[in-house]
């Protein structure tokens, strides 16, 4: 809602300035400066990314215009979520929690929370540590470094379609200039024609420069900003998973582990003590969490 909005403020400002000081507006409609600039600055994206990359940046495009993915709400069901499942390999030992992991969509605990079976990139980091920690005999220190490997893999592929937004954005302005200098081949053709026709194409011409530094600053850079912001999210969720499998790891009791992960929450989002217990201890399962300093039971 909020990108609808920055988009509406913009085009007011600039249409609402530019009438004040008694521009006009029919002027500034120059369909064929918009095509040179929009359709080449498409081709420099298809020229630059692969399909794969042109599919996520469509896919990241869309999520915009949505509800924001890791709310609080979806924190507070991850950590009760992993609550459950500690809480099982504690009373279970960790080889109780082989089925929830193989087939997590049959699970009697992670088929409760549909935003984390449906997420794959989530559920497959999750699910596929847990597979190691399950075999034993891995050091946490050792899961801690693959986890991080794998967030450093995953945040490069997310970061690769912003990076080819904010490439397009760069060669916006450029693009402006170009149709900028066809538009004064084109009024060169036309001296000594009649004055006013030769003001026209110098307008038009100027409108192509305006129109590339508009696109770069005021639309396509702005959004490229916002899905670098959302890919910052999805790995501070990533993060707060990491670091709730290690501290479970290391014998800490479920419920403090998952104190430790609330801390790995990003502040504006992030639960109080009291809604994580509460959503933990009143709506999880009613086996109570294990004294801090009880260690895990091994791997069977």
């Amino acid at each position: 809602m909020l990108v609808i909005i920055g988009v509406v403020v913009v085009i007011a400002a600039i249409t609402g300035g530019y009438l004040m000081e008694r521009g006009n507006l029919h002027v500034l409609i120059q369909p064929a400066e918009l095509i040179i600039i929009g359709v080449s600055a498409f081709g420099t994206l298809l020229i630059a990314n692969p399909m794969r990359t042109l599919k996520k940046l469509f896919a990241y495009f869309m999520g915009m215009f949505g509800q924001a993915k890791f709310t609080k709400q979806r924190y507070l069901d991850s950590l009760k979520m992993m609550y459950e499942l500690f809480n099982r390999a504690r009373r279970e030992g960790l080889v109780g929690l082989e089925n929830d992991i193989e087939e997590p969509s049959k699970s009697p605990i992670i088929s409760k929370y549909p935003n984390f079976l449906n997420d794959d990139p989530v559920r497959d980091f999750v699910c596929d540590t847990l597979r190691m920690v399950i075999t034993g005999g891995v050091e946490p220190f050792d899961v801690d470094q693959m986890m991080e490997l794998d967030m450093e893999v995953h945040h490069h592929e997310t970061s690769q379609p912003v990076a080819a937004l904010s490439t397009v954005a760069d060669a916006l302005p450029g693009l402006g200039i170009v149709a900028a200098v066809l538009g004064v081949v084109i009024t060169m053709g036309a001296l000594g024609g009649p004055p006013e026709e030769i003001g026209h194409k110098v307008a038009a011409a100027l409108v192509g420069t305006f129109l590339g530094i508009l696109l770069c600053y005021g639309f396509v850079g702005p959004i490229s900003s916002n899905m670098s912001k959302a890919t910052e999210e999805e790995q501070a969720y990533y993060n707060v998973m990491r670091v709730l499998i290690i501290a479970f790891m290391k014998g800490i009791s479920p419920l403090l582990a998952i104190e430790i992960a609330r801390r790995a929450i990003p502040g504006y989002i992030r639960p109080s003590f009291r809604e994580v217990e509460d959503t933990c201890r009143n709506k999880g399962e009613s086996q109570p969490a294990s004294a801090p300093g009880e260690a895990a039971p091994a791997a069977g």
